[in-house]
């Protein structure tokens, strides 16, 4: 009766381990192993390239675009939001640089024509920043490879770096697939321990 109850327990151990061992092998051995005759390596090592492949088209082809990047910098709200700090430059440009350039101007231009000429310099400047946007963006898109990027950097990642990424991303889905592997172990224990014990029963009866 003993080891009919020990049969679960024991099972729930072996569907831990296996799990446990499953998702070790993911990230290692890193360097391919001969064991028996078979080369053994571990998934992300062994494949880390065509990862880094996919990740870099998924990130360029899903995930980035440019468009959308320049839609959102050149909305009216982003604009409004940069239009205090280009008044003040500009403002501390005429008080300031213009006059030490050009002294005589200040006795020509008042502060009322100062204003002026400021609230129309950055009026241009509201007008002429989603063109400027648009080309800054069209240039980043022709000159930057985002799919590139991603890929050689991935390519580049330490085999304990990748294995600290996946680990800190999906922390919790691994202890569930160890969980999951000790109770189905269980589970499957205590069928057999119960298979067993009408069998013996059975058996006994007859």
């Amino acid at each position: 009766m003993l080891s009919l109850l020990i049969l679960p327990v024991i099972s729930a151990f072996i569907g831990w381990f296996t799990n446990l061992i499953a998702i070790k092998m993911l990230f290692h051995p890193r360097n391919p192993v001969k064991i028996l005759g078979f080369t053994v390596q571990g998934i992300f090592p062994k494949r880390q390239v065509q990862f880094a492949e996919k990740l870099g088209q998924l990130v360029a082809y899903e995930l980035i675009h440019f468009e959308d990047i320049e839609k959102k910098i050149s909305s009216p709200e982003n604009i409004a939001k940069a239009l205090p700090l280009v008044d003040r430059h500009v403002e501390h440009f005429i008080q300031v640089k213009l006059k030490e350039e050009i002294p005589l101007l200040s006795m020509f231009i008042g502060s009322d024509s100062i204003q002026n000429i400021k609230k129309g310099i950055v009026h241009e400047v509201e007008i002429l920043f989603p063109t400027l946007i648009q080309q800054m963006t069209g240039h980043l898109k022709q000159e930057l490879d985002i799919q590139k990027l991603v890929t050689e950097k991935v390519k580049q990642f330490s085999s304990d770096k990748l294995e600290s990424i996946l680990n800190a991303i999906m922390k919790k889905e691994f202890r569930f697939v160890e969980i999951l592997g000790a109770v189905l172990g269980f589970l499957i224990g205590l069928l057999q321990a119960g298979i067993s014990y009408f069998s013996n029963n059975h058996s006994a009866g007859i």
